[in-house]
C-alpha cells in the first residue's frame, strides 16, 4: 500500500473514532479527535513540498477540517443554536475521506477551509521576531482578515465524588496597545513543576471585545484534571495570542500563570510576562511597569 493511502486510511480511522465517540456521548473524547484530526488534515493543506494531493482536494481537505472544527465547537456549547453542525451531517463526509483520491462532486456543505494561518510552537516564533512588536498596520486591520476557529475549549469532566473540579472564567486583559491586537485568543495548559503538560492545552475563541486599554473575553474555562489529582508545584499558563498579519503568523505577545495555591473561589488579577513563555518559572520578567493584569474568576464545584 502506498504512502498516501496509508495517510488517507489513518484519517478515516481516526474519523471513525471520533464519530464512535461523539454517537457514544463521551464529549471530551470527540472534541479531542476531532481536533486532531483537523489539525492533521491542516498540515496537510498547508504542506507546501507536498505532492500527494492536488489542489482541489486540497481543497475539499480544508473544508473537511472547517466541518470538524464546526462539530467540535457545537460539542462545546451547553445551547441549542441554528449554527449547531449535527453528527450526522458530519457522518456524510466519511465517504469524502475514504475516497479523496477520486472525489470529484461538489461538497455538501457551503463551508470554507480553514484560514491559512500559521501557529508556531512555543519558542519557534522567538527564532522568527526579534525585534519589538510590530506597530498597528492601521484602523481597519482587524476586520480584513477570517476569523480564527471557534476555540477549542472542552466541557467540564464528569463530578467523582469528594473531588473538586476548577472553572475559570477568564474576564479580560489589561493591554497599552489593546486595541491594535488583531485575534486575540488565550492558550490555557496545566503543567508540572518541569513544564510538562497535565492536560491537553485549550484555546478560547477570539476575544468578544476590546475597550480602552482592555480586552474582553467573558469565557468559562474548565481545567480538565480535579484540583485533589493536581501534583505539588503545577500551575496553569494563560498564553495571550495574536495575528501578526506582516509576517503571517499567529505570535504569544505574553503569559500570566496561576500556582496552586491561588486555587481559591472568587476574583483574582494576574501578572503579565514577557514571552518567551517559561513554562519552568525560572526567568521570569514582567511585562510591564504599568498596573496591567490579567483578571480571572473560579468557581470550584465539589461533589460531596
Amino acid at each position: 500500500m502506498s504512502d498516501v493511502n496509508k495517510t488517507v486510511q489513518k484519517w478515516h480511522a481516526s474519523f471513525r473514532k471520533a464519530t464512535d465517540f461523539d454517537s457514544w456521548g463521551q464529549l471530551v473524547e470527540a472534541i479531542d479527535e476531532y481536533q486532531i484530526l483537523a489539525r492533521q488534515l491542516q498540515k496537510e493543506v498547508q504542506a507546501t513540498n507536498s505532492t500527494d494531493f492536488n489542489e482541489e482536494q486540497k481543497k475539499t481537505l480544508g473544508k473537511i477540517a472547517t466541518c470538524l472544527e464546526m462539530r467540535s465547537a457545537s460539542l462545546q456549547c451547553s445551547t441549542q443554536t441554528k449554527e449547531e453542525f449535527k453528527l450526522e451531517d458530519l457522518k456524510k463526509l466519511e465517504n469524502i475521506i475514504t475516497n479523496i483520491l477520486t472525489y470529484n462532486k461538489e461538497f455538501p456543505f457551503d463551508v470554507q477551509p480553514v484560514p491559512s494561518r500559521k501557529i508556531l510552537a512555543p519558542g519557534e516564533e522567538e527564532n522568527l521576531e526579534l525585534e519589538e512588536e510590530d506597530a498597528a498596520t492601521g484602523h481597519g486591520s482587524t476586520d480584513t482578515f477570517s476569523p480564527r476557529p471557534p476555540g477549542t475549549l472542552l466541557p467540564r469532566l464528569p463530578s467523582e465524588p469528594g473531588m473538586t473540579l476548577l472553572t475559570i472564567k477568564i474576564e479580560k486583559i489589561g493591554l497599552k496597545d489593546a486595541g491594535q491586537c488583531i485575534d486575540p485568543y488565550i492558550t490555557i495548559s496545566v503543567k508540572d513543576v518541569n513544564g510538562v503538560d497535565l492536560n491537553p492545552a485549550q484555546d478560547t475563541p477570539v476575544a468578544s471585545r476590546k475597550e480602552d486599554t482592555y480586552i474582553h473575553f467573558n469565557v468559562d474555562v474548565e481545567v480538565q484534571r480535579h484540583v485533589e489529582k493536581l501534583p505539588k508545584g503545577a500551575a496553569i499558563f494563560f498564553e495571550f495570542k495574536h495575528y501578526k498579519p506582516k509576517k503571517r503568523f499567529t505570535s504569544t505577545k505574553c503569559f500570566a500563570f496561576m500556582e496552586m495555591d491561588e486555587i481559591k473561589p472568587g476574583p483574582i488579577v494576574i501578572e503579565l510576562y514577557k514571552k518567551p513563555t517559561d513554562f519552568k518559572r525560572k526567568k521570569l520578567q514582567l511585562l510591564t511597569k504599568k498596573p496591567l493584569y490579567l483578571h480571572l474568576h473560579q468557581t470550584l464545584h465539589k461533589d460531596s
